[in-house]
């Protein structure tokens, strides 16, 4: 509560989760207001090295603030890989190029179908998983076989990959690396002319996606599927903002359908408003009302 209510008087919006393993999170919101935040997580005791990644956005990517507590920060469902006792050895942005060049490397990306779908290194090896669930199984079917190789692993922020590494090296695998700082950070050490990244990078805030810069790279949701949508996607005569996409529009039922539109109605009609439909904006109005 003490760490909510200071993101809601800095005007600080996002996501914070905290469990026994330590914090994760995106926030953003004026400059003071996040200093002020990240100032108190380093006053906690074990946070005073919290490894911090910033951006710049023009606009508040985020509706709301979340401060929750979980078992695990990355839910991969096993209680017993802890990133605390055991993780793979971490590889600097700067040096990752040369490793996953390597012939001898197994280049493996741990997040799931529709992040991999917006961009990806590349030889990176797809374990088509819809949930960070899904991970043991693909190891042991298909990770079991390269134990004699380097296996380098990278996500977005880095979180994940603590826990990916952590459960290879508890079942038996010696060479596991992981990208410090996950593709952000590579983004931000790396030139754009150096990089082995291959499209855009998709981000869980408003932005969708962004490119090399860390910028926004055009990419918007359906909020029917939940798949991020490209720019030409968007074009796609199958897009019905709100509704469906070229994804799901022959797999929608009657009903999902009907409540899409009467919600993509309710958004047009505050749009025309002038009035917030969601978030912090349109509970703050509620309240007033």
């Amino acid at each position: 509560q003490p760490l909510l209510d200071l993101c809601l008087k800095g005007d600080v919006r996002g996501t914070l989760l905290l469990a026994r393993e330590g914090i994760n999170g995106t926030i953003a919101g004026p400059d003071a207001g996040v200093r002020a935040v990240v100032e108190s997580i380093r006053r906690e005791p074990g946070f005073d090295d919290l490894e911090l990644k910033y951006s710049q956005c023009e606009s508040q990517p985020f509706l709301r603030t979340k401060v929750r507590l979980k078992n695990e920060i990355v839910t991969i469902g096993d209680p017993s890989v802890n990133p605390n006792e055991v993780v793979g050895e971490y590889v600097e942005p700067e040096d990752w190029n040369e490793l996953i060049s390597d012939p001898n490397t197994i280049v493996v990306d741990t997040r799931n179908d529709y992040e991999i779908e917006v961009g990806a290194f590349e030889r990176a090896m797809d374990p088509n998983t819809k949930s960070f669930r899904e991970f043991p199984d693909y190891v042991d079917a298909e990770l079991n076989a390269h134990r004699d190789k380097k296996i380098a692993m990278y996500c977005t922020g880095g979180i994940r990959c603590e826990k990916a590494t952590a459960l290879m090296r508890q079942r038996g695998f010696e060479r596991v690396y992981h990208l410090k700082g996950g593709v952000l950070n590579y983004f931000s050490k790396v030139p754009k002319e150096e990089s082995l990244w291959r499209g855009d990078l998709f981000v869980f805030d408003n932005r969708v996606a962004v490119n090399h810069e860390i910028e926004p790279s055009g990419y918007d949701l359906c909020h029917a599927c939940r798949f991020p949508l490209s720019p030409e996607d968007l074009q796609s005569p199958d897009y019905r903002p709100g509704v469906h996409c070229p994804r799901c529009v022959h797999t929608q039922t009657d009903r999902n359908r009907a409540r899409a539109e009467a919600r993509e109605k309710q958004m047009r009609l505050a749009r025309e408003r002038k009035q917030p439909h969601i978030g912090a904006e349109a509970a703050a109005l509620q309240q007033s009302k």
